[in-house]
């Protein structure tokens, strides 16, 4: 932790200055976007999280603007990140809507324009992935920039990855021939993605699993769960130290004033009911933002709905150029910069609501099906239309519910189901669900209480929906507009991925020993053919 003391006694103590941003420098800033990989907004001490310290976050959020309504339009890395990068919602996107894909070669991405723009552009960790981002003039087309990953440090577990983000950082800084040019940075942290060691929250983190306030009732209450809990805090806390070393190593160089950091997550935490799901612990995301030198009014809390989609016309807003320019087309969001700068946004009716939708994430259904859900968030209610509810939203048991990651908690769930103890957890994680599903999430937000057959929810129900299906009708919707489908017949990345659902009946293949994210006691045949 001494980088993190380092970094928060400097602005505690005057080193650094958010003077309301006085001096508007007509510089274009640099930008350092930080990204984690499957950690939920509110695990973040900012949002009031005790049990996971980040301090680093905090301070960004204390000296910059904390967004309380921020979503990914698709809770699951590849098109979470695909949003991001190119400013369009999953469904506007072909097949990078979906996961472990090829990202279409016609589709731009706002780092391709900064550097058209005269930014340098680079990244660490993990940049689009899982998938195959496709060639560009003979070489592998790099949609986050160059890559620095060649520094490598003793990492706190065999889990975590031995990648040190912060020194590839520096080299990356230290490289740079000519330091009159904006640079843009993305720090792709590969934690707190799976898998953890089993303890180390508590055997290296310090933790007992009694400071957790509260287990999630999706999940069972025990020490399995809250050690699996403090274990994603404990990478998640890496993430945090990682970003204290960055910042640090910006102000030692004089960059930080005139660096615009942006800190959030591509999707929610790698659990059951999470991560991959439509409910608030996938897509509500984590959001501070900080501009020492630009930024109006900082220390504020923002509770206005903002998108991922919004985060590529900002960018190109402050690279001077705008989406249209850039070659990017028309985009479906809208530049948060006036909400940086603390004036009159024009976006302002875009900010009152959310877009949430799925396609297919991993692979196992039959037909090579996703579980297509579309949804929107407004004044606090969350309607989602889940448009194949004969489909299970976790994935087939024949092939390991291979939408929700391998975890001590799955375990949990799939034993107490399997012995006929509680089925509760598994109904809600691996069971089907409603066509059509309504929640208060301002007073609900583990989404438990489904109020769409209320009868003075109905006429809000009506109206969330009408509000839906008219925007995405609007947005060319594949769902809405014509084939639908088209999004199960894309193919994936690699060739051996398809129909492992009828390759698994047939005999074909043995499932458990085609995917990594997905333990061999997951699978119910596995149960069977163990015992034989």
């Amino acid at each position: 932790m001494k980088c993190d003391i380092l970094f928060l006694g400097t602005a505690v103590f005057g080193g650094l200055t958010a003077a309301g941003a006085q001096d508007m420098t007509p510089h274009r800033p640099n930008i350092l976007f930080c990204i984690a990989d499957d950690a939920a907004w509110l695990h973040f001490g900012a949002y009031g999280c005790g049990w996971v310290s980040t301090p680093v976050f905090d301070s960004v959020a204390a000296r910059g603007i904390l967004f309380e309504n921020c979503y990914t339009p698709n809770a699951k890395s590849a098109p979470s990140r695909a949003s991001l990068l190119t400013g369009r919602y999953s469904w506007q996107l072909g097949e990078a809507g979906n996961h472990i894909c090829h990202f279409p070669e016609e589709i731009k991405v706002f780092t391709e324009a900064l550097e058209e723009a005269g930014y340098d552009v680079a990244f660490t960790g993990k940049g689009w992935a899982p998938g195959d981002p496709g060639m560009r003039n003979g070489c592998k087309r790099q949609l986050t920039g160059r890559a620095w990953q060649s520094r490598k440090l003793t990492p706190p577990t065999p889990e975590i990855l031995a990648t040190d983000y912060a020194a590839n950082f520096s080299d990356f800084l230290s490289s740079r021939e000519d330091t009159s040019r904006p640079w843009f940075f993305w720090f792709g942290c590969r934690e707190p993605h799976r898998r953890y060691e089993y303890g180390s929250g508590v055997a290296k983190g310090g933790r007992t699993t009694g400071e957790i306030d509260r287990v999630p009732a999706f999940w069972p209450d025990n020490e399995t769960v809250r050690n699996d809990m403090l274990d994603y805090g404990f990478e998640l806390e890496h993430y945090d130290r990682q970003l204290g070393l960055m910042l640090a190593r910006l102000e030692e160089l004089g960059e930080l004033d005139n660096t615009l950091i942006i800190v959030t997550s591509d999707n929610g935490m790698p659990f059951p009911r999470a991560k991959g799901t439509q409910y608030e612990y996938a897509h509500h995301m984590p959001l501070a933002v900080m501009w020492l030198r630009g930024l109006n009014a900082p220390g504020r809390r923002e509770a206005a709905y903002v998108s991922f989609v919004d985060i590529a016309p900002t960018v190109l807003e402050l690279a001077g150029t705008d989406p249209a320019t850039a070659g990017m087309g028309r985009l479906p969001g809208g530049s948060l910069v006036p909400l940086l700068r603390n004036e009159p946004d024009p976006c302002a009716e875009l900010r009152g609501r959310a877009l949430l939708g799925r396609e297919r994430h991993d692979n196992g259904r039959p037909g090579d099906q996703g579980y297509p859900i579309r949804g929107i968030v407004r004044n606090g209610w969350l309607y989602l239309c889940n448009l194949k509810p004969w489909l299970l939203p976790g994935g087939n048991p024949e092939t390991g519910y291979r939408d929700i990651d391998s975890s001590p908690t799955k375990t949990a769930i799939l034993q107490l189901s399997r012995s006929g103890q509680d089925s509760r957890y598994y109904d809600l994680s691996m069971g089907p669900r409603p066509a059509e599903e309504l929640y208060h999430v301002e007073t609900d937000r583990e989404c438990l209480v489904n109020r769409i057959g209320e009868g003075s929810c109905r006429v809000l129900a009506d109206s969330l929906r009408a509000e839906l299906f008219r925007t995405l009708c609007g947005q060319d919707d594949p769902r809405l507009t014509g084939d639908g489908d088209v999004f199960d017949r894309y193919p994936y990345d690699k060739p051996g991925k398809d129909r492992i659902y009828e390759r698994t009946l047939g005999g074909e293949i043995i499932p458990w020993e085609q995917s990594n994210w997905v333990l061999p006691t997951d699978y119910e045949q596995y149960e069977t053919v163990k015992n034989e």
